[in-house]
């Protein structure tokens, strides 16, 4: 039948797109059978994807460090168009332009009905939590593609209010089913707030997201660290310092050239398991971020985990860290008092209050972490220039109603 070109993680360091029979309004059958539901799915919409873009969670996947098997499909950033709906949608039309949050909630568990759509308990026969496109999360097929079927879509959908207002703002927009939400918890759970020193750790997009959800909760200086000069170039240009920890310079002592102190009010980890040493020598090492955020983070202080840590990691240096046991200082965090928050963000609980910002151009994402527009079909182009540490992060435009747009 085919229908639907969609992205397919393939072998360590490669993707292509590939021809798929387009959605239905079905829930997965491994879904459906363990989780007692059926798998006729009138509560979900057909979107035609406006804008889905690549995350550093994938790149994980494609580097061939996660359990993830040839021919999982890929995307979970997803901005569409509905063009289709079942017959229990009530609140969303076909035509609306909608924001997806990256995790699959049904509205209906505990943990939906207390605001924690990131473990929801209904959507994922492994584990509390799922994700489109992504290895462990259920199977539900990815979103870097030209159609993609939402469900639950009256729950989790993100309706925007103008199609042509959303449109015009859709490089900003697109970044609210994943990194702006995401970035913004790490920032908020570290407990950021006016007047606050602020060191987020990487300069990917996420770190960046982090970083300017830090400047618009009022922090007085934030500061991003990273190796990659380009990444570091792109955080000082919305105004952020930067400390390169290549350099063997400490953390700590590059902090107090900023502050005059070698330690912050809160912290930011927007790194995750694939950490890098300090210093010139460094090499991987998937704890040092944990470790360093609470070295440099004052006494009483709060730490926002955002980045991805795994359970399954076959490229891991040692045995203990393949099952994402890690030598994490947990009694340097407990001396300090240090508050952590890890896991999935929420996305439903920030995204509409983003959405605001961004329509009245209080927030300005798309510029934060240097919004690339390309192609579908150059997908895996996307790919190798994101993992060789582009300071970008890839838009892909499978409809060509981006460029329009923009």
């Amino acid at each position: 039948m085919g229908g639907n070109r969609i992205v397919v993680y393939k072998e360590p360091g490669v993707v292509a797109v590939e021809d798929h029979d387009m959605p239905t309004l079905e829930v997965p059958a491994e879904v459906a059978e363990a989780m007692g539901m059926t798998r006729k799915a009138d509560h979900a919409v057909i979107l035609r994807c406006v804008s889905t873009n690549i995350c550093g969670s994938d790149q994980h996947m494609v580097r061939g460090r996660t359990t993830a098997p040839p021919g999982q499909t890929l995307g979970h950033e997803i901005t569409g168009e509905v063009v289709e709906k079942g017959s229990d949608v009530q609140f969303v039309d076909v035509g609306d332009i909608c924001s997806v949050p990256f995790n699959i909630a049904c509205g209906r568990c505990r943990n939906c009905r207390e605001g924690q759509t990131g473990v929801c308990l209904n959507v994922n026969p492994a584990r509390a939590g799922s994700a489109y496109g992504y290895v462990d999360m259920g199977g539900w097929e990815g979103g870097q593609a030209e159609y993609v079927m939402v469900p639950f879509a009256d729950f989790n959908l993100l309706r925007f209010p103008d199609r042509e207002q959303a449109l015009e703002k859709i490089l900003d927009l697109t970044m609210l089913s994943d990194i702006f939400p995401t970035g913004y918890h790490g920032a908020y759970t570290a407990g950021v707030t006016t007047g606050s020193t602020v060191y987020v750790a990487g300069a990917g997009p996420v770190g960046l997201a982090a970083a300017h959800s830090a400047q618009l909760l009022g922090a007085a200086v934030v500061i991003v660290g990273d190796l990659n000069a380009d990444r570091l170039t792109q955080a000082r240009s919305f105004g952020c310092e930067t400390v390169d920890i290549s350099q063997d310079a400490t953390l700590e002592d590059q902090i107090a050239q900023v502050l005059g102190t070698n330690e912050v009010d809160c912290a930011v980890d927007a790194v995750g398991f694939e950490a890098t040493g300090h210093g010139a020598g460094g090499g991987e090492a998937p704890a040092a971020v944990l470790n360093s955020v609470m070295g440099v983070t004052r006494a009483g202080g709060r730490l926002g985990i955002p980045g991805l840590y795994v359970t399954g990691d076959p490229g891991a240096a040692d045995p203990d860290a393949k099952e994402g046991t890690l030598k994490v200082r947990l009694g340097l965090g407990w001396a300090k008092s240090h508050s952590f928050t890890t896991g999935q963000c929420p996305v439903l609980r920030y995204n509409r209050n983003l959405m605001m910002s961004i329509l009245y151009d209080k927030a300005r994402i798309a510029e934060a972490v240097n919004a690339t527009v390309i192609p579908l079909d150059d997908a895996p182009r996307g790919y190798q220039e994101f993992d060789r540490g582009a300071a970008r992060k890839y838009v892909l435009d499978p409809h060509g109603m981006v460029p329009r747009a923009a």
